[in-house]
């Protein structure tokens, strides 16, 4: 089993291009189903991607990569589709499910295994199955699968979320694009990647109007038979090696993204004393003299990601005071915060919130990711550990993070994998 090798205490100096969103090619990719033909450039090399294209080529369309100018070709003929998504190639990957709304309102039926992913919490489909129920699909939950039909097409509907759901809105969006008449989603996910997934149902020829949390759909069965689409920035990946340079940065230049995504982001590390300026495709980030202590609540977008919450709390272990996390989208997220302790970490957990003391020193350790951002949190504090540092099950970050010890070593980090 591969594991990262970390030496610690070495400033970082240098710049980094970040990458195609996976949470915006994920639902993309799902939503291929729809289309005749499709480019994709800008896509993340990443181990969730290519479980997504397996099961696509899976259900039965044809896949091209070329992996050195980051583009994939899908194509969807009709004749040939199997809508079946099985377990071995969803139990890993959360996103699985997102085939269940395009192979629903396209196809008029669907089976599709119950998904896994990260141990961070049950994340249940039950809005998933709420919103195509509404659209008057008949679902019922067998042998571990959804199996869901619809032989006279959806319906458009009126359909209200009782909690903010992203894999949920985008599923609900996959399937209204082709329910016969108005669909009308409220109480949506706002998220970046969401409005990507809009701009690419967009170019496919669907009509979708978005104001505030509120999306409305007027499906149709005719598209255009060819598009070409690029997949936004991961601000996931932005954010992390925002708060990586923040930690350890002497002078680092995050390129390729759009700051203005990132705003909350910058302004609560800016509470923090970080000293951060933005140009129009780029942010750079000179050296901190001292880190102030602070509490965060993760929310939905545009508040704090939750997605950024373990690698805040890393910052946070540096910081003079107390500082707080509340976490409120996921409840099992602070898995990372046993192995941050074994590394010197003084944080206690209190319900649903990280209590965090700081400044402290990390020690190099051995420690295991739990999921993927825990993971990168680990590398993170390894970077700033005294001694050596290893991290096990390291296939949690390929799940997510395309090229990460490249990228870190390009900014003179002392890391590799063994």
């Amino acid at each position: 089993m591969q594991k990262l090798l970390i030496k610690g205490k070495k400033e970082l100096i240098g710049n980094i291009i970040i990458s195609g969103s996976k949470n915006a090619t994920l639902p993309i990719l799902a939503a291929s189903i729809l289309a005749n033909n499709v480019k994709l450039s800008n896509v993340p090399l990443v181990k969730d991607i290519f479980t997504m294209l397996d099961l696509l080529k899976f259900i039965g369309l044809k896949v091209k990569i070329k992996k050195n100018k980051k583009i994939i070709q899908l194509n969807c003929n009709e004749k040939n589709i199997n809508t079946l998504a099985p377990y071995k190639l969803v139990k890993t990957m959360r996103a699985g499910v997102l085939v269940l709304g395009p192979l629903l309102t396209k196809f008029k039926k669907a089976k599709v295994s119950l998904p896994g992913g990260c141990a961070i919490g049950t994340r249940p489909v039950d809005l998933h199955l709420f919103a195509l129920k509404k659209l008057g699909a008949k679902i019922k939950i067998k042998d571990g699968y959804i199996i869901a039909e619809a032989k006279k097409g959806l319906l458009g509907a009126n359909i209200k979320f009782p909690s903010i759901s992203v894999g949920a809105t985008e599923n609900a969006l996959l399937a209204a694009v082709g329910a016969k008449g108005q669909t009308i989603l409220s109480n949506c996910a706002i998220e970046p990647e969401i409005l990507d997934l809009i701009l690419f149902l967009k170019k496919l020829g669907f009509n979708i109007k978005i104001f505030g949390r509120k999306i409305y759909v007027i499906g149709k069965n005719s598209i255009k038979k060819k598009i070409n689409h690029k997949i936004i920035f991961d601000r996931i990946e932005a954010g992390t090696y925002l708060i990586l340079a923040n930690l350890i940065g002497k002078k680092i230049k995050i390129q390729k993204i759009d700051p203005k995504i990132l705003k909350y982001e910058i302004n609560t590390l800016k509470k923090m004393g970080a000293k951060i300026t933005s140009a129009k495709n780029s942010i750079f980030v000179l050296e901190n003299k001292g880190l102030k202590k602070i509490s965060i609540v993760t929310k939905p977008y545009p508040g704090f990601p939750t997605d950024l919450q373990a690698q805040l709390m890393v910052l946070m272990t540096q910081a003079k005071g107390i500082s707080k996390i509340k976490e409120n989208i996921f409840e099992n997220r602070f898995m990372h915060v046993p192995e941050l302790k074994r590394m010197g970490a003084n944080i206690k957990i209190t319900n649903k919130t990280a209590i965090i003391y700081g400044p402290t020193k990390l020690t190099g350790a051995e420690v295991m990711a739990t999921d993927l951002r825990a993971s990168v949190s680990l590398v993170m504090a390894g970077l700033i550990a005294d001694n050596r540092t290893i991290i096990n099950r390291i296939y949690h970050l390929d799940r997510g993070y395309e090229f990460l010890e490249s990228k870190l070593r390009k900014c003179d980090a002392i890391i590799r994998r063994i």
